[in-house]
């Protein structure tokens, strides 16, 4: 079986109901209102090779938000695109030159409410392994690949807490290497361990 075919599998069964999945962490500023959501998208770029790994960036760090953080190639669904999907494919291209018709569009996974505003939708898909890509010099300072394996195994899905706007919150983070993994990215990641019970 492909590993496009292995995914799709996977993705299309129902999670395992313990533990449950994220839905984000958007109550902490009050935006239990969906329409009170920016749309997003992010694609989660699974490279096709023996051991899959997950293309990720490191956000510039002059960016307004989230600068230096780690994060799926994605953004803002603009009102040009046809979708999530469609914005998810757009980003890839304009942020580390991902050839659209390079990606085998495996369907979407579960949404993620950001405390930032956004309501993201993760769009995974299959990659050639070994591509060249190239950083948007303006938002990408660095792209690079972890085990897919890795990244799913809940051993590395640390939970942690800190204070942010005078309440404690709860977060998840990964730790590759010296690169951190939370936030977001760490939370889209731990639902897709969860809805893909992935065993290598």
């Amino acid at each position: 079986m492909t590993l496009a075919a292995r995914l799709a599998t996977a993705l299309a069964r129902p999670p395992h109901p313990d533990p449950t999945l994220l839905t984000g962490d958007y109550h902490d500023l009050g935006l239990n209102d969906a329409d009170s959501l920016s749309a997003a998208a992010v694609l989660v770029p699974v490279t096709d090779r023996s051991t899959p790994g997950v293309i990720l960036t490191q956000r510039n760090a002059t960016m307004r938000r989230h600068p230096g953080q780690i994060a799926f190639p994605g953004g803002r669904i603009d009102p040009g695109d046809d979708g999530p999907v469609a914005a998810a494919l757009r980003e890839a291209e304009e942020e580390i030159a991902l050839p659209r018709n390079l990606v085998t569009v495996i369907g979407a996974a579960d949404r993620y409410r950001t405390v930032t505003g956004f309501d993201v939708t993760p769009v995974l898909g299959v990659v050639p392994a070994d591509l060249v890509l190239r950083p948007s010099e303006a938002e990408v300072a660095a792209v690079f690949e972890v085990p897919l394996g890795f990244l799913l195994d809940p051993a590395n899905h640390v939970l942690a807490r800190r204070e942010w706007q005078g309440r404690e919150r709860q977060y998840y983070e990964i730790i590759w290497g010296e690169r951190r993994i939370w936030g977001a990215t760490a939370a889209m990641i731990v639902n897709l361990s969860r809805r893909l019970a992935w065993s290598g």
